[in-house]
């Protein structure tokens, strides 16, 4: 089963918010969206616009994944997810 592959609208402006934390930003597309290296540790996000879910491709790719991963749709919640939620208060 192939899903189309399109840029969430808010993908832009998160991308440019981890970078301006200082965050390498590697744009994945497939799986996920998202590899971000941040003081040493690396994360993986899927963009999603509000509401939204991921396909069944990326759901399968989460549940055999080892690792952590974030599904964020809002800027703010990709900066909790990279440097935690206290960072925000």
């Amino acid at each position: 089963m192939r899903y189309a592959s399109r840029t969430d609208g808010n993908q832009p402006d998160i991308i440019h918010a981890l970078k301006r934390i200082g965050a390498s930003v590697y744009y994945m597309k497939q799986p996920l969206d998202l590899l971000v290296g941040y003081r040493g540790k690396n994360f993986i996000l899927e963009v999603k616009l509000p509401g939204e879910k991921m396909n069944g491709l990326q759901s399968a790719f989460c549940l055999r994944w080892c690792g952590s991963y974030h599904v964020v749709h809002t800027v703010e919640e990709a900066i909790a997810a990279v440097i935690g939620p206290e960072a925000l208060k």
